[in-house]
């Protein structure tokens, strides 16, 4: 008798774990139909420290786009700073970037082309800036000010990584 009570219970168990999980699922698919996209694994961080985890999707989306271009993951160097004044980087909607073993010419040609770009920045040391706020450009190089990346072209005409 005991051993029918244990196979009872257990399928009584079963049955409403099953009847659970089936009206969760109902839930699930009139809460939202949108496909989320984890876009994380088509970038690294330099270091433990850099933060990405509130980046949105659609900065992260930017970084797989420069990813699928140039071939290699980008590293971001640095991604939030919640001190960093008006800084898109205080609102976590900036990323800046290096791609190793890709050229920064190749690197601005794919930030350029990505879907819902903001800034593109240009620093001397190779670092590319990208965010999803508004639209513009610059090159920055120390304390020599900033000027457009529209008026910076490469002198030689040697050939992309």
């Amino acid at each position: 008798m005991r051993i029918f009570s244990r196979v009872a219970l257990a399928c009584l168990l079963a049955f409403s774990m099953n009847v659970n999980a089936e009206a969760a699922g109902k839930n699930d698919k009139r809460r939202s139909t949108a496909i989320q996209h984890d876009y994380s694994a088509f970038y690294t961080v330099q270091r433990v420290s850099v933060r990405t985890g509130c980046f949105p999707d659609k900065l992260e989306a930017i970084l797989a786009h420069i990813a699928k271009q140039t071939g290699k993951k980008p590293m971001v160097t640095s991604g939030h700073r919640p001190r960093s004044g008006k800084s898109q980087h205080s609102r976590c909607f900036a990323a800046d970037i290096r791609v190793p073993g890709v050229s920064e010419k190749r690197i601005l040609a794919a930030a350029r082309t990505a879907p819902g770009i903001g800034g593109i920045g240009r620093y001397c040391n190779g670092i590319v800036h990208v965010d999803i706020g508004p639209s513009r450009t610059w090159a920055h190089c120390g304390k020599k000010g900033k000027g457009s990346l529209a008026n910076l072209k490469p002198k030689s005409k040697s050939r992309d990584t």
